[in-house]
């Protein structure tokens, strides 16, 4: 079936587009004497402007809105979550039958994808990166199936640092009669654009993004899906009536007010990628730098599980990612702040003594 004919309202499972969602309290009514939701009307016992002893607004649509006028797209195009994680789970529910349905994955990959299949009794099948770590469009085509619900992309890829070249991701999208997810957490320390933009010519797409990499608020767990609305609505009916809690949601609405403060951060981490990756090449123990679009870069090593190890006894923390497909003998390193790249160098210079 083209996915020109691609129908939302048929593709999600029928017992969700029968769910009758539960209507909490707020979202009925969030001012006046408040005696609908069984809270504790003396207050909180933790002082804070937010009043923390009433339940938050189900939808945040001030953070919505904000969140789509960034991304130049609709406040019902946006669905707020807890990170990436909630928005995986919620999609895998809501199109696979468990025990019947698959997903398609491509090794090397964000790991939570196949954990979220797993968790829900959902096969995955993979189509591996090819050497460059570019989807291999043709035999994912062939690879999937009448049972095959999603095809998860991620770009810039993790653990691998590169863009997928959207000549590699159109044909998915053109020819794929299923929801194509493409994860974009890394997307702010790119040149690219993203693919936000194309959900309005592509009602099968999804895009995945979070406040945790370059905004830097990995400790409030925000992120985001993009999409249609139809396919939005969907996942607003599923959710926890309060998934996403105020502190949560009034620290990320403050940080879309600071652009400047986040292009900043990207340019020097941008700065600091570059020059890590022309130090760590300079290294006799390093047999290769991938190139990255990134906050991280995948760094093949002579002997990179020892390596881990040798340098988490010195304090200094990276990622060993040489059991992936492609990865052989490889670490996933964060760029860090400019005195921490410098502790790094520092200390495999140390190994090669």
């Amino acid at each position: 079936m083209p996915v020109s004919t691609f129908n939302v309202d048929e593709f999600i499972r029928p017992n969700i587009r029968n769910l009758k969602p539960y209507r909490s309290a707020r979202d009925d009514f969030s001012e006046g004497i408040l005696l609908d939701a069984n809270e504790n009307s003396l207050g909180s016992v933790v002082e804070s402007d937010q009043q923390l002893n009433r339940y938050p607004d189900p939808l945040h649509d001030d953070l919505r809105s904000a969140w789509a006028n960034y991304r130049e797209v609709q406040k019902d195009q946006v669905f707020l979550g807890v990170g990436s994680d909630e928005p995986i789970d919620l999609l895998i529910r809501m199109t696979c039958h468990p025990g019947r349905d698959n997903i398609l994955i491509t090794p090397p990959t964000y790991g939570m994808y196949k954990v979220a299949a797993d968790v829900n009794d959902v096969a995955v099948k993979e189509v591996q990166l090819d050497s460059d770590f570019q989807p291999l469009s043709d035999e994912i085509l062939r690879g999937v199936d009448e049972r095959t619900k999603i095809i998860f992309l991620c770009s810039p890829n993790n653990p691998t640092g590169n863009l997928l070249s959207p000549d590699r991701i159109y044909p998915i999208l053109n020819h794929f009669n299923g929801l194509v997810v493409v994860d974009e957490a890394y997307i702010d320390f790119s040149d690219s654009t993203g693919w936000s933009g194309e959900i309005r010519n592509h009602p099968n797409l999804v895009v995945l993004q979070t406040l945790s990499k370059a905004f830097g608020l990995a400790g409030i767990r925000i992120g985001a899906a993009i999409a249609s609305a139809e396919l939005i609505g969907y996942m607003l009916r599923m959710k926890a009536p309060y998934n996403v809690n105020k502190l949560t949601a009034a620290t990320a609405l403050k940080a879309f007010d600071q652009t400047e403060k986040l292009r900043s951060f990207i340019n020097e981490l941008n700065r600091e990628r570059e020059r890590l990756a022309n130090e760590l090449q300079q290294l006799s123990i390093v047999k290769r730098v991938r190139p990255s679009d990134a906050n991280f870069l995948l760094v093949h090593f002579d002997d990179a599980l020892a390596i881990y190890h040798e340098l988490a006894g010195r304090g200094v923390i990276v990622r060993y990612r040489g059991d992936q497909p492609g990865c052989d003998q490889a670490l996933r390193i964060t760029v860090g702040a400019r005195s921490e790249n410098d502790r790094l160098i520092s200390e495999l210079k140390k190994l090669t003594e």
